[in-house]
């Protein structure tokens, strides 16, 4: 089969027939994604008026509401005590913000997750954040949402792979049902929890959200959550945008290398580490008497900040207020989410900046380093760009969006190696590269890397024959191909013919194969299929044969042959041209 004739028969993609399967259970898993979400928010609710009105009531009131005077330090502190006794006799997995131990179960854990983790995260969630931890409910729904997925997955056998599917659709759904940004939810598994862009993944993922947020408004009040309408910037505003996402950028490496610095004094306290959340609520609650507004979520604060609504010094003081508690309280190893905090930060910032910078509406300077501020500490900017236009639905603001957070994001890139989300999983000993391109294996064919003039050994050949004929002195191959009338029967190396010989050197070559089917490549699968198959077998070479049916022998791979196509893949990316000369130039 002719390269041109390979090729043709290949699709964009590669085929999955479990996919309508898997996409099934995403949609099932988007429902139940939701109704968890609503449970977390509920138990927020809860123990927020548990712990500050006294009074059992799903009614949604901030803190900062209650009258508790000085006892106020108290109350973060007594919900800190809760969760780190829930970790250390529960499960150690729903201390952190949920990101990095998604990543870390998806890449280094089979995308396991226990029923245990899915009903203590959103109740250890719960009760930090109602006792005014400075907490989003995003990171608690994302690990609840993929314990979902994966429990699912585990339920029905399915592979690994699968199950990272799984997992990953549950916990974008809960991010959609929370938000109501099916769109940023779906940026985020691409971005940060998928680790690959296949139709495998993103289908049943992109589904998940779908369901998710239609299903919303039938549990929440619909519409976007911070709705906003900014002036439609001028070209002035570029510049200016530069200049937002350099700070955004250096806010978010302050507070990423701040909050490891924190971990690292915790670590050497002389306490074990149950008992670290105590500590950092009691800082939350020092914190909170000071400003009240920094505990909590923080829905209503990020409205506030949007909508030009806060004083400058008042704005200063909360964003100070809540960048302390926050790197104190999340360093203390609790459990809650980074997206809510980071975004009244970023806010903060943008709030001052927007009495600084001219050239477009005070407000578009808010939305923006909210934004950026999320890119840089998350390394996601189409994330955080369309994350920000799915709270707002500020078309005007999408531009000086993806160029701020795209500064913010270059920033972070160029002045740290890992962000807040890795920098944790590489504590642990795990490295994560979270580049991911086409495989060049995977765009090249066996039929355009194959050797085509192969030696093959007759099946009737004595093996004593082969034996001095193939593998002397001269040995040019490791292995060669069995074959009778062009057609393969099997390989044979050094090793089997051995064994052969110690029991008949007069043996036919066949009789060694006989008992096994032969292992071949098609000339036009994928060199990544093949060198899968290589690797599985721990074999050195493969035969190439025309069809399954006839067996014909028309060429030979090795796992030298594979390597030519990342050769040219390094070529590409390293090999510089010599710019030409333009023949008019010279004369």
């Amino acid at each position: 089969m002719g390269t041109m004739n390979a090729s043709a028969l290949r699709g964009d993609f590669a085929l999955n027939a479990r996919l309508t399967w898997i996409t099934i259970l995403a949609a099932i898993i988007g429902v139940l994604a939701t109704l968890a979400a609503v449970v977390l928010l509920d138990l927020i609710r809860l123990f927020t008026n548990l712990f500050f009105f006294q009074t059992l009531s799903l009614a949604n009131r901030s803190p900062a509401q209650a009258t508790l005077g000085a006892w106020v330090i108290v109350v973060p502190a007594i919900g800190g005590l809760i969760v780190g006794l829930m970790a250390r006799f529960g499960s150690e997995k729903i201390r952190g913000h949920g990101i990095p131990e998604a990543i870390e179960a998806i890449l280094f854990g089979k995308s396991h997750i226990s029923a245990k983790v899915a009903v203590l995260k959103p109740l250890s969630s719960g009760i930090v954040i109602g006792s005014g931890g400075p907490f989003g409910a995003e990171g608690p729904i994302i690990m609840t949402g993929g314990a979902i997925g994966s429990l699912f997955a585990q339920f029905f056998h399915l592979t690994a792979a699968e199950r990272k599917t799984l997992l990953v659709a549950g916990a974008t759904a809960g991010m959609t049902a929370v938000f109501g940004t099916p769109v940023a939810a779906v940026l985020l598994a691409v971005e940060l929890l998928l680790f690959e862009l296949r139709p495998r993944s993103l289908l049943p993922v992109a589904m998940a959200c779908a369901i998710a947020g239609f299903a919303r408004p039938l549990v929440m009040p619909p519409g976007p959550l911070f709705p906003l309408q900014t002036a439609a910037p001028g070209l002035w505003a570029l510049p200016m945008c530069i200049l937002a996402g350099l700070a955004c950028g250096i806010l978010s490496a302050t507070l990423s290398a701040s909050l490891y610095k924190v971990e690292d004094l915790f670590a050497r306290l002389p306490l074990h580490w149950s008992w670290w959340p105590a500590l950092g609520g009691l800082a939350v609650g020092i914190g909170g008497y000071f400003e009240p507004r920094a505990l909590g979520v923080g829905y209503d604060v990020i409205g506030d900040l949007l909508h030009n609504q806060i004083l400058l010094d008042a704005a200063v003081a909360l964003v100070v207020v809540k960048a302390l508690i926050w790197v104190l309280a999340l360093g203390s190893g609790t459990s809650g989410g980074i997206l809510a905090p980071l975004l009244i930060m970023g806010a903060g910032l943008g709030v001052v900046l927007g009495h600084v910078l001219p050239g477009a509406d005070p407000r578009l300077w808010t939305l923006v380093c909210m934004a950026a501020t999320l890119a840089g500490v998350m390394r996601a900017p189409l994330t955080a760009t369309v994350f920000a236009f799915g709270l707002t639905r500020d078309a005007n603001a999408l531009l000086p969006l993806i160029a701020t957070s795209a500064v913010s994001y270059g920033f972070t890139v160029l002045t740290m190696r890992r962000s807040i989300l890795t920098e944790k999983i590489a504590r642990r000993g795990y490295h994560i590269y979270r580049e991911y391109g086409v495989d060049p294996l995977e765009r090249q064919l066996v039929d355009e890397v194959m050797t085509r003039d192969v030696v093959a050994i007759d099946a009737a050949t004595p093996v004593d024959e082969t034996i001095a004929r193939h593998f002397g002195a001269g040995q040019a191959h490791r292995a060669f191909p069995i074959v009778r009338d062009g057609a393969v029967l099997g390989m044979v190396d050094r090793d089997l013919l051995a064994a052969a010989a110690a029991r008949d050197p007069r043996t036919p070559v066949e009789a060694i194969v006989a008992d096994s089917p032969a292992i071949v490549a098609l000339p036009d699968e994928s060199c990544r299929l093949v060198a899968s198959r290589l690797a599985l077998n721990r074999l050195e070479r493969l035969p190439v044969v025309a069809d399954l049916a006839s067996m014909r022998l028309v060429g030979i791979v090795a796992r030298s042959d594979l390597v030519k196509p990342r050769l040219a893949h390094i070529e590409e990316e390293e090999k510089r041209e010599r710019p030409r000369r333009v023949p008019w130039v010279s004369r």
